[in-house]
């Protein structure tokens, strides 16, 4: 199964987000700051991380940074609130950084699946076939 991290300051966004990605078939971990998200991946590896731009303690481009010293095949995903002038050399850092993709929040289920497969290599927004059961009688 596709284990996903999500790292984001707020707490509606990692329930709503984590429940939608739990119900499409992924494995979803969470963290309210950066450095907390960190720990976590040190701790426990995932194939994806959708980490939160602007947040405190840590912000998103220092986790990316660190990440992609920690694993750089990792794939990331920046999100983004929008609207903040001094967000906007974050988000530029976390582009350069290495951010696979970015989504300006708010943003719908079909643009993060959407945003999920083009990072993960996978058709449609759906969980990598691999994770699926076999099907019987197939070799």
């Amino acid at each position: 199964m596709t284990r996903i991290l999500l790292i984001d300051d707020e707490e509606q966004i990692r329930s709503t987000i984590g429940a939608l990605l739990r119900a499409s078939g992924y494995e979803v971990s969470t963290a309210a700051d950066g450095r907390a998200g960190v720990s976590l991946f040190e701790r426990e590896p995932h194939d994806l991380v959708i980490t939160d731009v602007l947040m405190p303690v840590m912000g998103g481009a220092d986790v990316i940074a660190t990440l992609r010293r920690l694993r750089p095949e990792l794939r990331i995903i920046a999100t983004y609130g929008g609207g903040l002038v001094s967000g906007t050399e974050s988000v530029a850092t976390a582009q350069s950084l290495g951010a696979d993709r970015l989504l300006v929040k708010p943003f719908t289920l079909a643009e993060l699946k959407v945003a999920i497969a083009a990072a993960l290599g996978t058709p449609g927004g759906e969980p990598p076939a691999h994770d699926a059961p076999p099907t019987p009688g197939a070799q």
